[in-house]
């Protein structure tokens, strides 16, 4: 949980992208909230490469375990937790143990301890450190019941090599890396559920639709490896069938970089989708891309 994600530093180092957003801020004032939940977009900060984890409190028998990416690049540690932080409180709430991975592990261990969960150093472009982070795990839990990537990075400015390479390794291998991490673990849980923060600006119905915000986001490379993203999930969920495999949604939220432009819903409130996915029954969907009001075409 670290970076830096403020408003100024990414929007206004980018013209088209202020204008987008500057655009959508006109958009949601235009609409006045009279638009159903489904045709609403909803920006996200992008984030480092860390992750978190969740257990319940059952030490090595029945309470669930959960693991998230930290998504928010942030300077300081209440910004990190907006959107991550909200779902590991909410997962703690509700009798989880949650495990924050971060690759910075000073804030990282300030921000677990702050959301009374536990601390895993987590880098997910990078093998050695998912498999250790999965390790620890397994050594103090003995199983994984919840896996959230949250993991995530813009991909903006030129869209040349070495940034397509950085956000394809970022938002769809890291989700690859840390799935075959975890499923020796997610398999000894009774009712596993993995869920990948994704986003409609991956969908072929969002961008291709006029009337939707996402037709005119210039963010191809954001866009093409969130579509790889929700790709993984649904395929994953037919090679696992014993895994419960789901992509989210979670809708606009206010944070650092939306706050300038009055657009975006509380962490709290996105996170309550995360967390509805991660606590899916045995008899839930699997293989579904969903927000609030349900599954949506992509």
């Amino acid at each position: 949980m670290h970076g830096s994600c403020s408003g100024k530093g990414v929007v206004g180092e980018n013209r088209p992208l202020r204008r987008v957003v500057a655009g959508l801020r006109r958009w949601v004032a235009r609409v006045d909230g009279s638009l159903e939940p489904r045709t609403r977009w909803w920006w996200r900060c992008p984030s480092r490469r860390s992750g978190w984890l969740a257990r319940s409190r059952r030490p090595h028998s029945q309470e669930p375990v959960s693991f998230c990416g930290d998504r928010c690049r942030s300077a300081t540690v209440d910004f990190c937790n907006d959107r991550c932080g909200s779902t590991t409180k909410q997962l703690v709430e509700l009798g989880h143990i949650v495990y924050v991975g971060a690759r910075d592990v000073e804030r990282g261990q300030k921000a677990a301890a702050v959301l009374g969960a536990r601390f895993v150093r987590l880098d997910v472009t990078d093998d050695a450190s998912v498999s250790s982070a999965l390790a620890t795990i397994d050594a103090a839990e003995g199983r994984l019941d919840v896996l959230v990537h949250n993991a995530g990075v813009l991909g903006d400015g030129v869209p040349d090599g070495p940034t397509a390479l950085r956000a394809f390794d970022t938002n769809a291998v890291g989700i690859v890396r840390v799935t075959e991490a975890a499923l020796p673990l997610l398999r000894r849980s009774s009712n596993p559920n993995v869920v990948t923060v994704s986003s409609s600006a991956g969908s072929f119905w969002a961008v291709t639709n006029p009337e939707r915000p996402e037709f005119g986001l210039p963010l191809a490379l954001y866009s093409a490896s969130k579509s790889a993203a929700t790709m993984l999930t649904v395929q994953y969920a037919k090679s696992q069938p014993g895994i419960k495999f789901n992509a989210v949604e979670p809708g606009t939220t206010a944070t650092d970089m939306t706050a300038a432009f009055g657009i975006g819903r509380s962490p709290e409130e996105s996170a309550r989708t995360v967390v509805r996915l991660a606590i899916l029954g045995a008899d839930g969907p699997t293989g579904t891309f969903q927000d609030e009001t349900g599954e949506l075409p992509w």
